[in-house]
């Protein structure tokens, strides 16, 4: 029997052929990893201490090969067998997210690598949602869309079996593994013949663009992959210059010294043309727009406290001056996001101080005699550095932001928020990691493995 192939290196591999895939799917893409790519290097060459911050917290490395994808999903099965295949990668659901609260009938959750060790090898997570059709108010286009649904089955026989086996053998052989990689990519692939004819899709795309895109297509096509940026202001300036036309307004938190959670941008969903089948089996041309192109810049994971202070800071600006769809108020909530968060340390100890991120601790250099429990006065001496824990998960508002935008401008509904982590966790099959819980436990791990180390080396002393 061959030997197995990691989690990790499946996972890998799996990121390297949708990446590839993605592509030659929507050119822009491999425009956008260039300029991407500029950008890192420019910044890299003008803030050593940026690249001194990713050296010493060893993620100096994954910033080239990192990325994220997003997809729709339309069935509790759907989720529940996502979750399967996406845990022979070792991915696993973190967070939950309730995206009816910003007028976009999903809840969602991020599946991702969770150890240091695997983040590390290889950061891929895919922002997967769940359709909420009980969001659809027509009681007739609902139950219509559920049998369109169930009558689908986006994986493949051989992807289940090898899902199967995976499960029952701990793993998989590479050549089981190679086989695995392509028979699940085919699950995220562009297919432009939709499952519905014209009408049907017309009013599925009239209740809100993102429920056509789920239930009139063959499977959960990749609507965006994202690349990592270390500077997102320069790239949303250069994206012009490379041809390409980006949102309006950078989502997230606005350009800070300290980066904190998320900031992405975008740009706009390429319009494609899709076949309908009629009712005498023929197919009739149109079009629909649902992929796209999306940056991010990740920025220091927050506690509760911190992340308390960045939605209320968020949800003040958004009081003031709410961002319009066409960007025709851009500046102005720009100046807005300013003023709001001037409330917010830009300062990493004033930070760490103030309990608001989560931080890792390494030891910087073995001081004779520095040991003892007191973080702060092994910080002193110069016996332990501190480095910002990258925030590795998603913010409802932004994802929500980001959809909304490359949905069309008339794709703002109102839904009443109903989160339901219960329901989606019930669907899933498993409870979701929460993200506070693992960032502290990280945290907390890397100052118990200071406290050891310095100890050791004065007790040898």
């Amino acid at each position: 029997m061959s030997p197995s192939m990691s989690p990790d290196a499946i996972r890998a591999a799996f990121s390297a052929a949708m990446s590839a895939m993605y592509r030659d799917e929507v050119p822009a893409y491999g425009t956008l990893m260039a300029l991407v790519a500029d950008v890192n290097e420019a910044t890299l060459a003008s803030q050593p201490k940026l690249r001194a911050s990713l050296e010493a917290t060893e993620t100096l490395d994954r910033v080239s090969e990192e990325r994220h994808g997003a997809i729709r999903l339309g069935t509790e099965a759907e989720l529940a067998m996502m979750r399967r295949v996406f845990a022979v990668m070792g991915m696993f659901p973190v967070g939950y997210y309730d995206l009816s609260e910003a007028g976009v009938p999903v809840h969602s959750t991020a599946f991702r690598p969770v150890s240091e060790a695997a983040l590390k090898l290889n950061p891929f997570r895919v922002f997967t949602s769940l359709l909420r059709l009980d969001l659809i108010a027509d009681v007739e286009l609902r139950a219509t869309a559920e049998i369109t649904l169930a009558r689908r089955q986006i994986f493949s026989d051989v992807a289940v079996a090898l899902v199967d086996k995976a499960e029952r053998d701990g793993g998989l052989s590479h050549e089981d593994a190679a086989l695995f990689v392509t028979e699940v990519l085919d699950t995220f692939r562009w297919h432009s013949e939709a499952r519905v004819d014209q009408p049907l899709y017309t009013r599925l795309h009239d209740a809100h663009r993102l429920i056509a895109d789920v239930v009139s297509f063959k499977g959960p096509h990749i609507n965006h992959l994202t690349p990592r940026t270390l500077d997102i202001d320069a790239v949303q300036v250069q994206m012009p210059l490379r041809g390409i036309v980006p949102k309006a307004v950078v989502e997230g938190p606005p350009s800070r010294a300290c980066p904190i959670l998320l900031r992405q941008t975008s740009f706009k969903a390429v319009e494609e043309r899709v076949s309908f089948p009629d009712e005498n089996g023929n197919l009739e041309t149109g079009s629909h727009t649902a992929r796209f192109g999306e940056i991010e810049q990740r920025g220091i994971a927050l506690t509760p406290k911190g992340r308390a202070l960045y939605d209320r800071l968020l949800n003040q600006a958004r009081a003031t001056v709410r961002p319009a769809p066409d960007g025709s108020n851009a500046d102005a909530y720009r100046d807005a996001l300013a003023r709001s968060f001037a409330a917010f340390p830009d300062d990493w100890n004033a930070m760490r101080k103030a309990g608001l991120g989560y931080f890792l601790y390494t030891v910087d250099q073995a001081i004779a005699g520095a040991r003892g429990s007191d973080i702060e006065a092994l910080i002193a001496v110069g016996a332990v550095r501190v480095d910002p824990i990258v925030y590795e998960d998603f913010l409802p508002v932004s994802a929500a932001g980001i959809f909304q935008s490359n949905l069309g401008d008339d794709a703002v509904q109102d839904f009443t928020a109903s989160p339901n982590q219960r329901l989606f966790e019930k669907a899933l099959g498993a409870a979701v990691l929460n993200e506070f819980e693992h960032y502290a436990g990280i945290e907390r791990a890397s100052i118990e493995r200071c406290q050891a180390t310095l100890k050791a080396f004065s007790d040898a002393a």
